[in-house]
């Protein structure tokens, strides 16, 4: 089955990548694990919008988890490995591996990430644009030059 394009309005245009985007964001929002919680924080004086992003991630050492930035999209990984040394009565913490993405808008920057007491904390930050008006000239080919 496709799907229809939902912006394909003849006045939206140039809005392809958003379109994408949403196609990678349906596909990526059947991960459950591991949980997450996104805030904004309260602005103080003249600093721009800031939001956090924050991932349950118990049992992770910080060696065990990557973050990256590629263009647009924010990935979390995290992977542990299983210790064959150990034998367990009762296994029902899994060493398990997980990947969780973000698409970021554009302008937001990533300002750092904290790892405590099994919360990986993600800041993040989207500068006021400027607002730029430009006045456009309009060329007359009707008229001699």
């Amino acid at each position: 089955m496709t799907r229809t394009p939902s912006l394909s309005h003849p006045f939206l245009l140039g809005f392809d990548d958003i379109e994408r985007a949403l196609d990678r964001v349906a596909k990526g929002a059947s991960e459950g694990y591991p949980p997450y919680n996104i805030e904004r924080l309260a602005r103080s004086g003249d600093e721009p919008d800031r939001l956090r992003i924050t991932l349950a991630v118990a049992g992770f050492a910080r060696d065990q988890l990557e973050i990256t930035l590629e263009e647009n999209q924010l990935t979390i990984r995290g992977r542990q490995i299983d210790d064959k040394t150990r034998q367990f009565l009762h296994r029902g913490i899994a060493a398990r591996q997980f990947q969780r993405s973000f698409l970021l808008a554009d302008g937001m920057q990533v300002l750092g990430a904290d790892l405590s007491n099994g919360l990986l904390a993600i800041d993040l930050v989207r500068p006021e644009p400027e607002r730029l008006i430009r006045r456009i000239d309009i060329v007359s080919r009707d008229e001699p030059v």
